[in-house]
């Protein structure tokens, strides 16, 4: 793994620090040496977490406690770590739904289609633009495995991690002539607190196996950071996101998940659907 500081610089902004794959790469960063911006609403969380790093790994770590979904809250990163040498961005904050698209609350939806899209367009335009000042700088993107098909009782998640997913593509080219590296990492299903409140749907009913570590999601990023574009880890992940893009119509695609996961919708999904 290569010199993550020496890179981009001394500090990395980590979204959605408090769990999950946001906490696992502020563990793995910090590991590495890297000074961290732990960023999510959790104070409290983010606070322990900063202190077990610091005791572990000796890095200088700063938490702030923001709501990215709330108006400004990008600009508001932005200003509170304008005095740090941030080379890093990890923009791993997300919400998720599963069920009925016309079943949820509006405002539920736009919240994931916000966060997920809206929020990761301000954070890859500004820190982006300020690492390609600078020359250097890394953006890593979340996507999922599921982003290359359409995906009935997860239709709006899918869509705007297909956005990602292609934005950051886009940007992993636009952004290489300037010394900034951008990854998408596109996992499937990740053992996380995050996965298991996902309203709706019952993980342990979804084919595919053991759900891959945060850990191993992680550590293939970290490597492939600088290398290559996208990474999709785990070979059962693989295998979906070659069946969705070059050996089915997006008319099967579509009806693949939605078998898939209409047979793991709880009984409060189900009904309503």
């Amino acid at each position: 793994m290569k010199d993550f500081r020496q890179e981009y610089g001394q500090y990395a902004i980590v979204t959605g620090a408090s769990s999950g794959l946001g906490e696992e790469f502020a563990r793995q960063l910090a590991a590495a040496g890297v000074n961290l911006i732990l960023v999510a609403r959790r104070a409290a969380r983010l606070e322990r977490l900063s202190a077990e790093l610091t005791r572990s790994h000796g890095t200088l770590n700063e938490v702030v406690a923001l709501d990215l979904l709330e108006p400004g809250a990008v600009d508001e990163l932005m200003r509170r770590t304008a005095h740090l040498d941030v080379g890093m961005l990890i923009a791993s904050a997300g919400v998720a739904l599963a069920g009925p698209l016309v079943e949820h609350a509006v405002d539920d939806e736009l919240d994931v289609f916000t966060l997920h899209g809206a929020v990761t367009l301000r954070l890859a335009h500004g820190f982006g633009q300020a690492f390609a000042a600078r020359g250097r700088g890394a953006l890593v993107l979340i996507s999922s495995s599921i982003a290359a098909g359409a995906v009935p009782f997860q239709a709006n998640y899918a869509a705007v991690k297909a956005y990602v997913l292609s934005l950051g593509q886009a940007l992993h080219y636009e952004l290489k002539s300037t010394g900034v590296d951008v990854l998408v990492l596109a996992p499937g299903q990740t053992e996380t607190e995050g996965l298991g409140k996902i309203r709706g749907i019952d993980f342990d009913k979804m084919p595919g196996g053991a759900k891959m570590s945060p850990a191993k999601a992680v550590s293939a990023a970290l490597h492939a950071l600088g290398r290559r574009a996208v990474v999709i880890p785990g070979a059962m992940n693989k295998v979906a996101d070659a069946l969705s893009k070059h050996l089915m119509t997006r008319g099967a695609a579509a009806r693949m998940y939605g078998s898939i996961i209409g047979r793991a919708l709880t009984d409060e999904a189900r009904s309503e659907a």
